[in-house]
């Protein structure tokens, strides 16, 4: 079974991270028997879940993104007052 990231896991609500430790403890479990087959329709099941999470550090990014070109903007504003 493949974990998601540190970043996606943190932003899993309670109910989602829950039910993701609960289908990664079934995997797991498949694997040790070597059934994999079934552990891959568990892993698709952790991949559908953990989609919102991934939107939800998109966004994080996005935000940053759009502070970062904010005050790099207002830099080039008060550089360019400098030279009036």
């Amino acid at each position: 079974m493949r974990h998601c990231s540190v970043q996606v896991r943190g932003l899993l609500t309670r109910e989602e991270l829950d039910r993701y430790n609960d289908l990664m403890q079934v995997g797991g479990y498949l694997e040790e028997q070597n059934q994999y087959d079934l552990a891959y329709i568990v892993q698709k099941e952790v991949d559908i879940l953990i989609l919102p999470a991934i939107e939800r550090l998109k966004e994080k990014s996005r935000d940053r993104d759009r502070a970062t070109a904010e005050f790099l903007e207002s830099l080039k504003a008060v550089d360019e007052e400098e030279q009036d």
